[in-house]
């Protein structure tokens, strides 16, 4: 059977398969690379397939039912245009043009990878992921930059927002929850960029983190202590070292009966309580209105009775409102902050309240957030991929100019095994620290001794 100037050829090396030969293919120069020609021939179809289906009545449709339809209708094409696909080729086509639709596109097989955390497109033919810690370069592609484009516009336009040459950065969150950050041309000059930090489909546990290293048992021990103890806590670390993930892990010890307020730019938290109120950011629009900051939803959210305070990330004035509600009788609330250490995670706090108040002396911004807080927690994403609790510290007061702080857990490194995996222990530094008297106030002194490896101390 003749297909348009080609016709089915066997393979003998290789095994039965189709490979496309000019019709004249004596001449094994003029053959045509089979994988060129057929990507040619199912961007034929797409072309056919699109003009016949209306991408309104298609959105509207479920997934499973729309492909189907796509899939009968790329068979029914691929016949009219006398062109020879088997039916894997079919399915897989009909699977791209589905996620075209109604989806993002090359990138929903990384969606459904479990194994990937994030998903970095660097345009329209460079796609990376991060899978245990590691970044590495995928097949996965797009057809070209308007291809990105139109994903981009999808996933802006699902909450609302708008991307385009006037607007050309977005902040989004997918449909499971998953956080996007889009930069478009002009501001890049590879077609645009797409980064998704992806959504856990469960939320991990102290238990699975200890399981997975991230953590010793004691040091999970203390930070459910910490919780259960109304301690004001602020996680440490750089991007994309866990600080969100341990912060969902440590909400957990959260009372049941507690109002619970999260503040967010964009919600990422998964918190299990029953009394939760989830706020998020609002950006300008087009026009420049509507904006409504972290630091107007934590004012806001001290007029709603909480009993704790979540800020997914604090990052700019609203540090200084997040640590007038930790002051004033919200213990227990909780927080992140990009840092590169506990000291540094201090003199970012300050810089934010300085630029919420830059009328304040720096000791009194110092006494305040010696007053508001008890506990750091710092993580980090280590060279072999693991992100590790690395140090837990107290804050203790203040001396003299300098607010005071007390280790109480850190990991030490102590070699690399063979598979490139750090080895380490989390020691605990067996100092006394002031938080004694308030987990015995909860009944918890005597655990927290224990764990401290001071107990009777």
């Amino acid at each position: 059977m003749m297909t348009n100037g080609f016709e089915p050829r066997l393979n003998r090396t290789r095994g039965p398969e189709l490979v496309l030969v000019p019709r004249s293919w004596e001449d094994d120069r003029g053959a045509i690379d089979d994988l060129a020609m057929l990507g040619e021939l199912k961007e034929r179809i797409r072309t056919v397939l699109m003009d016949r289906i209306n991408p309104a009545v298609a959105s509207r449709m479920q997934r499973k039912t729309l492909h189907a339809e796509v899939a009968k209708l790329v068979s029914e094409i691929a016949t009219e245009e006398r062109v020879q696909l088997n039916k894997p080729e079919e399915t897989t086509l009909a699977t791209e043009l589905t996620d075209d639709m109604v989806g993002l596109g090359p990138l929903e097989p990384l969606l459904e990878d479990e194994e990937v955390t994030d998903i970095l497109v660097n345009g329209p033919f460079d796609i990376y992921v991060e899978r245990h810690g590691k970044l590495e370069k995928t097949g996965a592609g797009f057809r070209d930059a308007q291809h990105v484009v139109n994903i981009a516009q999808r996933i802006a336009s699902s909450v609302g927002r708008r991307i385009d040459e006037a607007s050309p950065m977005v902040d989004a969150r997918l449909a499971d929850g998953s956080r996007v950050n889009i930069v478009l041309p002009p501001l890049v000059l590879n077609g645009g960029t797409i980064s998704i930090r992806k959504f856990p489909k469960w939320t991990l546990t102290l238990d699975t983190m200890v399981q997975q290293q991230n953590l010793s048992s004691e040091v999970a021990r203390l930070l459910e202590i910490a919780v259960r103890s109304r301690l004001n806590i602020l996680i440490s670390g750089g991007t994309g070292s866990g600080k969100t993930t341990l912060l969902n892990a440590v909400s957990q010890y959260i009372g049941r009966y507690e109002r619970v307020i999260t503040i967010e730019d964009a919600v990422e938290l998964q918190l299990l309580q029953p009394h939760v109120v989830q706020m998020e950011a609002r950006p300008a629009n087009i026009e420049g209105l509507g904006q409504v900051s972290q630091r107007e939803l934590v004012r806001n959210s001290l007029r709603m009775r909480p009993d704790r305070i979540i800020v997914g990330e604090v990052r700019g004035n609203e540090a200084f409102d997040m640590l007038q509600a930790m002051n004033t009788g919200h213990d227990g609330s909780m927080s992140t902050v990009h840092a590169n250490t506990p000291r540094d995670a201090l003199y970012r706090l300050e810089n934010m309240v300085m630029m919420a108040n830059g009328n304040l002396p720096l000791r009194a911004i110092r006494m305040q957030i010696a007053s508001a807080l008890n506990l750091i927690i710092h993580v980090e994403r280590m060279r072999d991929g693991i992100r590790r609790v690395r140090d837990i510290v107290e804050i203790s007061g203040m001396e003299g100019e300098i607010i005071s702080t007390r280790d109480l857990f850190t990991f030490r490194y102590c070699g690399e095994r063979s598979d490139g995996s750090l080895e380490g222990v989390f020691e605990s530094t067996r100092m006394r620290p002031d938080l004694v008297s308030r987990a015995a106030h909860y009944g918890l002194e005597l655990p927290l001794l224990e764990v401290l490896g001071i107990a009777g101390g």
